[in-house]
């Protein structure tokens, strides 16, 4: 209880909130070409200093103390406590999802934050590595995390961007270890199914369909992302007709990749086709894809059990994605997010990992629960997170934060570091 009381003897006898007011002014904006400015900036950063050195004096851990105080409030401080006690050890490697987890549309104008950004140097500094883990193409990620973090960090040899839900991996400084194209590691059948998907995709599309929707240019997934703004009625409804485009696509391409498949269809029964085998399929595999292809009259016929087993197997192998108002995607299962991270925390030679997972959707959701499972890190989820995730969260640690506060986990998790170090 010693550490309790001392964090409890700290914010009650401190100005925590002033301190890390001053120290947050003093990370944001560094000083700046004009006389005013700089006089105003550096009776902050005496003052800070004046603060610190008093918490220094008075506790024996005094310089970890004052870090503490200037980085965490009260009720994160002991959260951060509560965990170092549940799991005794601090985070080496951050894993963290990009859109509505560390940015959000509706608070943060689709930026990443300023204090948001600089947590993420601190880490960085500490020598904690840092592994983005999105859905989107590396060459966005790698611009905008190069525009909000540096050049210098992006290729610290610490940094790493599992992209695309996990089909790949760049890590640069690492040699031949840079990029890790997963997907050549597949099947050649499952390969072949994206391949038919990729060249169909828009060419073949419907005349309105193909005029509303552009495809996303991943180097493997299939993403049709709408020409509306995201989360819009008409990226909706653009969103909703192309699901049932894609999976009736992905069915037939799984029926030609299919090794006798032709035989599985002559003992199928007759009404059904590989596109009505696809709708089934999904449909009894997501809810809300079922949800979705009913309310486009597009609600299979088919009997799930009637899929013939040897589409079936590839069907097994192939994700269907659907987000709501924002893209229809298909993926292999077996590049995910949660390979992807594997692979990162290998090139970066994370051997033990203790990791802080930050996402938003059931991609995250497959890290976290493997986290969990292997006792290999903790979850953290923004408050409008899909409900499985926020189920996940809500049952572990709780470290669910509000929307485009992606700070305050962090804040948490750095404080979990400075008290392992004690």
């Amino acid at each position: 209880m010693e550490r309790y009381d001392l964090v409890f003897r700290l914010y009650a006898d401190y100005d925590a909130e002033s301190i890390r007011d001053l120290q947050d002014f003093l990370d944001v904006f560094p000083p700046v070409d004009s006389r005013t400015a700089l006089d105003y900036w550096q009776d902050a950063s005496d003052e800070l200093d004046e603060r610190k050195d008093e918490i220094r004096d008075a506790f024996a851990a005094g310089e970890e103390f004052a870090e503490v105080a200037a980085r965490a409030s009260r009720d994160q401080a002991f959260t951060a406590l509560d965990l170092h006690s549940k799991y005794d050890r601090g985070v080496n490697a951050l894993v963290l999802d990009v859109d509505e987890t560390l940015r959000s549309a509706g608070r943060t104008d689709n930026e990443i934050p300023r204090q948001t950004l600089h947590l993420l140097t601190e880490f960085h500094e500490a020598g904690v590595p840092i592994v983005i883990c999105t859905g989107q193409t590396l060459e966005n990620v790698k611009g905008f995390m190069i525009q909000g973090l540096g050049n210098e960090l992006v290729h610290s040899g610490t940094f790493s961007i599992v992209y695309e839900a996990g089909t790949g991996v760049f890590t640069p400084g690492h040699g031949s270890r840079t990029k890790k194209l997963l997907y050549d590691e597949l099947d050649a059948s499952v390969r072949e199914v994206f391949d038919e998907i990729r060249s169909r995709v828009l060419p073949q599309a419907p005349d309105d369909l193909r005029e509303s929707v552009h495809l996303q240019g991943n180097e493997f997934n299939v993403t049709l992302k709408p020409n509306f703004d995201i989360g819009s009625d008409e990226a909706a409804a653009v969103i909703d007709r192309g699901l049932v485009y894609l999976v009736d696509l992905l069915g037939r391409a799984v029926y030609n990749a299919a090794e006798d498949a032709a035989d599985a269809a002559d003992a199928a029964p007759a009404d059904a086709t590989p596109e009505e085998w696809a709708r089934a399929y999904y449909a009894d595999a997501d809810p809300e894809i079922a949800t979705v292809l009913d309310a486009e009259d597009a609600a299979p016929d088919c009997d799930p059990e009637n899929v013939p087993g040897v589409v079936r197997s590839l069907f097994e192998r192939i994700d269907v994605a659907y987000y709501h108002a924002d893209a229809a995607e298909i993926g292999s299962l077996e590049l995910n997010k949660t390979e992807g991270v594997k692979a990162a925390l290998g090139v970066l030679d994370v051997d033990d990992p203790f990791v802080l997972v930050m996402g938003d959707s059931k991609s995250d959701l497959r890290v976290m629960r493997w986290a969990k499972e292997n006792n290999a890190g903790i979850a953290a989820a923004p408050e409008h997170a899909s409900q499985e995730v926020l189920d996940h969260v809500r049952d572990t640690d709780e470290l669910v934060y509000d929307r485009g506060d992606a700070a305050s986990v962090l804040r948490i998790a750095y404080v979990l570091n400075v008290l392992d170090e004690l």
